[in-house]
């Protein structure tokens, strides 16, 4: 028998393996059945692996001599420590940081309704103002559980505010946070800074609606999130400024033809 028959009588002699274990569980009840579920599936898996792998005559030869050579290998299988439940989280976690990226993209598709009710009530614009208006709600929800979630009783972790950014956008963010301290000007637990820094974000909405999104949060430690806010919004503003690098001067100069002087044809590359 030659080295391809040798590998297609021990596929064959595993394939007939398999079939007597599926007529077996075909005899079982469904509750039975789904114990051996783990089992079938990785013998499958042999199988197909079987399929496409060519071992060595001698290996071949080995396995053929055993009476039942796919259940000793699916034996051997479960002796192996594996990545198994490692690889399975991992795509649990991976996956629901798809869906939320997802969820994150659709909340920042909802734009800011810079208009008050009255206002989107006369214009037809009622929908739109309630979509804006409750993803105000939303993010109002999101930084106040931020600083539950980032406060250890003395401060706030210094990215309180990235996770809030990223699903609702600076403008929103901004905008919440402004509305609530334009709400409490009388407090002192906030600076002067961030209260100046509130009547500078523009506020459209100016009837009782903007309560509805006001923070419930201990006032000092508002004030901290509201200056960490900012230092992101800062640095996200200047960042693609920082990006553009100025060419150096000698960079400039070497770039520029010299006047009458005809640039130099490229070399030809070696051909080999």
């Amino acid at each position: 028998m030659d080295y391809e028959q040798l590998n297609q009588a021990l596929y064959d002699k595993m394939t007939a393996e398999q079939e007597r274990y599926k007529h077996g569980l075909l005899g079982m009840t469904s509750e039975e059945v789904l114990t051996h579920a783990y089992e079938y599936a990785m013998r499958e898996d042999i199988l197909a692996e079987m399929e496409a792998l060519d071992l060595p005559a001698d290996q071949t030869a080995a396995l053929l001599a055993s009476d039942s050579p796919l259940a000793d290998v699916y034996r051997e299988w479960g002796k192996v420590e594996t990545h198994h439940m490692e690889d399975i989280r991992d795509v649990i976690e991976n996956w629901a940081d798809s869906v939320l990226e997802s969820q994150r993209a659709d909340t920042r598709a909802i734009p800011l309704y810079q208009e008050n009710a009255g206002y989107a009530r006369e214009h037809g614009e009622l929908d739109t103002f309630r979509a804006s208006h409750k993803a105000n709600i939303a993010c109002r929800d999101a930084i106040e559980a931020a600083i539950r979630e980032g406060f250890d009783g003395m401060q706030l972790s210094r990215d309180v505010a990235t996770g809030v950014l990223a699903q609702f956008g600076p403008e929103r963010v901004a905008h919440v946070l402004a509305a609530t301290l334009l709400d409490k000007t009388w407090d002192k637990r906030f600076s002067d800074k961030n209260i100046s820094w509130a009547v500078s974000v523009p506020m459209f909405d100016t009837g009782n609606r903007r309560y509805d999104y006001a923070i419930n949060s201990h006032s000092a430690v508002l004030d901290g999130f509201v200056g960490l806010a900012r230092k992101e919004m800062d640095a996200a503003r200047e960042q693609p400024e920082q990006s553009v690098k100025k060419p150096s001067i000698k960079g400039q100069l070497a770039a520029k033809p010299v006047p009458g002087e005809r640039p130099a044809k490229p070399k030809d590359k070696d051909v080999r």
